[in-house]
């Protein structure tokens, strides 16, 4: 039996979730448009652990959404993550957050397209079988009308995440299919993380850093008028 941790910082959705053997027991998140990780974090993780009666100690493992995302979302996670482990000596499991998100599409045919927006016309992007096979690795891309219209040509496509917005507005062909409002969770974290988990596959905790995709870039507050 193994009770796993989930934590998903890479977006504005600040989300914890607690699993038994990659079933969600109990999910805490708040689903805004504005970041409160470093407020609600710790918050969450406290109160899914006691909603659901589970000491810390009986942790098996703490799974981390590992980007791409916000740099700033990212690293509150994954140092939340990296200080559980030390503290209980439990292994860390690294979880793509594009992986995570496209489990949120369930269909039959077709492929999945999880995006997130990473400002201007670019979006980290990765596509996924409709089993959840990865097809095309992640990249930052910069959109235009003819973005994924190879993929399209053939079969349906399922663009699901905050970058939809901008895309849908390029991508007219009669084969996207856009699923609006979605933002990566800690809950379609728990399967995945407890396979990984069963397969031994875990990070070094000393050394993990998150998947960035691009280099940090400070930007320059706005003059005040």
């Amino acid at each position: 039996m193994a009770y796993i941790l989930s934590i998903e910082t890479a977006t504005t959705n600040c989300s914890v979730s607690l699993s038994k053997d990659g079933e969600t027991l109990l999910l805490k998140e708040d689903y805004s448009a504005n970041y409160s990780h470093a407020e609600r974090l710790h918050v969450f993780i406290d109160a899914v652990l006691k909603d659901a009666n589970i000491q810390r100690s009986q942790l098996s493992a703490i799974a981390v959404s590992k980007g791409p995302g916000s740099y700033t979302g990212l690293r509150i996670g994954v140092s939340a993550a990296k200080g559980l482990c030390y503290a209980l000596d439990i292994p860390l499991i690294a979880v793509s957050t594009l992986e995570a998100l496209a489990h949120q599409v369930k269909v039959t045919n077709g492929i999945i397209i999880p995006m997130l927006d990473a400002r201007r016309m670019e979006v980290y992007s990765a596509i996924f079988s409709k089993d959840y096979k990865l097809l095309r690795a992640i990249e930052a891309q910069i959109l235009d009308a003819q973005s994924f219209q190879d993929y399209l040509q053939s079969e349906t496509g399922y663009f699901i995440g905050n970058g939809v917005e901008k895309t849908k507005a390029l991508i007219t062909h009669k084969n996207a299919t856009f699923i609006e409002g979605r933002l990566p969770s800690a809950n379609e974290m728990s399967l995945i993380a407890y396979t990984k988990y069963k397969k031994n596959d875990t990070e070094d905790v000393a050394y993990f850093e998150p998947y960035y995709l691009k280099d940090f870039v400070a930007l320059k507050p706005k003059p005040k008028a």
